[in-house]
């Protein structure tokens, strides 16, 4: 059994009952949040979907990662197939009570994930290139989309301290989400996932290009975002439910 089942109280709900199918290792995590006024993220959430908010103010989240150890539950890691570098696009939401994400995009420079992780889960997969180096004490990311052209690139480097974010705080608000939603078909899914409780940096970031969300005000991101950074977690991953 992996130590993460070990720590199951920080969950805002119960442990799902059927075994999980899936697992990764989250390495580098670069978080950065906005916050965003209601009225300008409301039309884009689906209506089955309430729209999450601390102290009156939706956020979107930017999610930059490397993705390690993917294997299914009892396979072998498979070679080329284990690990890509992600990005993804995210607000906060709540179906019935239980907090979650919902994601308005997902960028992977792996085939395989961006081609089939779409189908089988309804997220929103595109293939990208991307590339990511360590210099000098800072990180270089940078993504562009194959097909549509989007882009981000981002110089960053973490704090030195280390934490735990406190219930109640927007940190913990942020981080703490152990379910995501999403749509296959007419059909609203819940996925439900497990790791133990973040700790995490802050950091600073330099983003140079950001064409990602194209939907909300340029005045979003004339912010200075929120900055998190984890240098590792387990994941695992739990079937689908349908919850409509």
């Amino acid at each position: 059994m992996y130590k993460e089942f070990l720590e199951t109280e920080h969950r805002p709900y119960r442990m799902p009952h059927r075994p999980w199918i899936l697992t990764q290792v989250w390495r580098d995590t670069l978080f950065m949040h906005w916050p965003v006024p209601e009225q300008f993220m409301r039309p884009f959430i689906p209506e089955a979907l309430e729209l999450d908010t601390y102290d009156g103010s939706a956020w979107l989240s930017i999610i930059h990662l490397r993705i390690t150890n993917m294997r299914g539950r009892g396979l072998p890691l498979i070679p080329f197939m284990n690990s890509y570098l992600e990005l993804n696009v995210r607000t906060y939401v709540v179906r019935d009570g239980i907090p979650g994400i919902y994601f308005f995009s997902l960028d992977a420079n792996h085939l395989p994930t961006a081609a089939g992780a779409g189908i089988f889960t309804g997220l929103p997969y595109k293939l990208a290139s991307m590339d990511y180096k360590k210099k000098k004490g800072k990180s270089c990311f940078s993504s562009r989309r194959r097909k549509t052209k989007e882009e981000f690139h981002v110089i960053y480097h973490p704090e030195d301290l280390l934490f735990e974010a406190e219930p109640g705080t927007l940190d913990h608000w942020l981080l703490e989400r152990y379910c995501m939603y999403s749509f296959v078909g007419k059909s609203l899914f819940r996925g439900d996932i497990h790791h133990d409780k973040w700790k995490v940096r802050r950091g600073k970031a330099d983003i140079t290009s950001n064409t990602l969300a194209p939907f909300l005000p340029n005045s979003v991101f004339n912010q200075k975002p929120i900055i998190h950074f984890a240098k590792r977690r387990r994941f695992m991953f739990f079937p689908l439910k349908k919850v409509k």
